[in-house]
């Protein structure tokens, strides 16, 4: 590559990168997911738009899949353990049996509609994958309980491992050589095990390097620590396991480990995610043919109406019915199931391995992708009003932001009291916070105020407090208690827990909202 190219090269790719940022901003102010727009500067950009020509879908495969380990390493360091810790098992029965059913039903609906088994039964297994990036783009705003959250975001987070199992059994079998279920489900269980374990280990052992290993520059500890999650998935992928649970386990151990420079680690971290989202959707959006999609509209149509309306629901009710949750949660679950990146990577791996139809099977999966994340992305905040998973009373919930300040091992909480707070009155003796915690600012219409043990809390306050990591829990539960129920939150039974707890109408009016 010449100079002149190499500035060509870069001009365009930086022209890009800049466009995509701006879509994104777009795409959340109308509360879309990003990864619409940027699958729409991809197409502009390809062939019939501005003509970059991208149809390598051999290299689409290798680079989309280095791409989901990086969003997966940043998914797993930005996840709180104390999130996910009790969604576990629902989670992993609706990534592993609810993929099952899903595929299963969604191939035969397709089969039923025309396609050949075997095409139907790749097609299945790539659209069976749930999207978490898709999906928090659009709720992060939305005071829902956090288990519904929690509960997305992990089954995201695993029903990636199960999926490319199956459309690699599909992509290099044909219709009358399919392996039978013991085959299937046992190299099921030993990719997500050993998978599993070694992003369990690997995290483990970078978190431990990391705590013992002074390196020279603050800047080395965010590289390592994504370092160590890459590390992780190729490391499973040498050996035949799932390198996408080992990326996502591993960045979840070194997440919630006492690292040095967290603050800078997330932030790369988050960076990097973001970076190999838009090269990943632009990429993908150059590798399809406009003129082609036309054809597939109606077929993909067709075959997401069986996932949303039947698949889907179906397997969110078999699944989580030991689980005992709430019906209304269950169907919010069930439409919030958005499709992303995944379902399209995956449609690239019957490309390369010479499918017949795979190129069709392409076009239907990124038709699909877009005309539902079109009517799902947009509705949910109406789903969750119309199911009464939001409530109106859910703005006085105080939100809180933590920061880490690592050189005095120490977190800097920021707390904005909203209207309707019960924190509005009390003064600053009365909150009684866990030693050695310290409420050290207060912003207040603009002015800092320096606040004293007699000093009165307002709506509208925004509070700094100092707090330790092993106390911080309990200071946040805190602040939310009284919050919900005022000075006599202890008496009222309101301990602060992230999801208000069920109780008389009486007792419980006080805290309806959410966390």
């Amino acid at each position: 590559m010449t100079l002149p190219e190499l500035y060509l090269t870069l001009l365009i790719g930086g022209t890009v990168l800049l466009a995509s940022i701006a879509a994104a901003r777009a795409a959340h102010r109308v509360g879309l997911p990003s990864l619409l727009l940027f699958l729409a500067v991809g197409v502009v950009a390809g062939e019939d738009g501005l003509g970059l020509e991208f149809d390598d879908a051999q290299l689409a495969q290798a680079l989309g899949t280095a791409a989901l380990a990086v969003i997966l390493v940043d998914g797993g360091l930005t996840t709180r353990w104390s999130d996910v810790r009790r969604l576990l098992a629902p989670a992993g029965v609706l990534a592993t049996a609810g993929v099952a059913v899903s595929v299963a039903m969604t191939a035969a609906g397709a089969h039923w509609l025309g396609m050949e088994w075997h095409l139907a039964l790749l097609l299945g297994a790539i659209v069976s994958s749930t999207d978490a990036a898709a999906v928090f783009a659009v709720l992060r705003s939305l005071p829902l309980p956090q288990k519904v959250t929690g509960l997305v975001e992990a089954e995201s987070g695993f029903n990636d491992a199960p999926t490319i199992i199956l459309v690699l059994i599909f992509s290099t079998t044909t219709a009358g050589d399919l392996p039978g279920p013991a085959p299937v489900v046992g190299n099921l269980l030993y990719q997500l095990v050993v998978g599993a374990a070694l992003g369990v280990l690997i995290g483990r052992l970078g978190a431990a390097a990391l705590r013992h290993i002074a390196l020279p520059a603050t800047g080395l500890y965010p590289l390592a620590t994504v370092g160590f999650g890459i590390v992780a998935f190729a490391a499973a992928g040498a050996v035949n396991a799932s390198g996408i649970i080992a990326a996502y386990l591993s960045g979840l151990v070194l997440g919630n480990a006492e690292l040095p420079h967290r603050a800078a680690t997330r932030s790369f971290a988050e960076g990097a995610g973001w970076l190999a989202q838009i090269g990943l959707f632009v990429m993908l959006g150059l590798l399809v043919d406009p003129s082609e999609l036309p054809s597939a509209i109606l077929p993909a149509l067709a075959v997401g109406l069986v996932l949303l309306l039947a698949a889907r629901p179906v397997s969110v009710l078999l699944c989580l019915l030991p689980f005992r949750i709430p019906w209304r949660e269950q169907a919010f679950i069930s439409w919030a199931g958005l499709r992303g990146a995944v379902p399209i990577v995956l449609a690239t791996f019957p490309i390369v391995a010479g499918v017949a139809g795979a190129r069709e099977v392409l076009n239907i999966v990124f038709v699909l992708v877009v005309l539902f994340t079109l009517v799902q992305g947009p509705t949910l905040p109406a789903a969750a009003r119309l199911l009464r998973l939001t409530r109106s009373d859910a703005l006085r919930e105080i939100q809180v932001e933590t920061a880490p300040l690592d050189v005095l091992d120490a977190d800097l909480l920021t707390v904005a009291i909203p209207r309707g707070s019960r924190l509005h009155g009390v003064a600053v003796f009365e909150l009684r916070l866990p030693p050695p915690t310290v409420l050290t600012l207060i912003v207040r219409d603009g002015v800092t105020v320096v606040p004293d043990r007699d000093t009165v809390l307002r709506a509208g306050d925004e509070l700094l407090l100092i707090t330790t990591p092993h106390t911080r829990e309990v200071t946040e539960r805190r602040l939310r208690a009284i919050g919900r129920g005022g000075r006599l939150a202890r008496w009222l039974g309101e301990h602060g827990a992230p999801e208000p707890e069920p109780g008389p109408p009486a007792r419980t009016a006080a805290r309806a909202g959410q966390w």
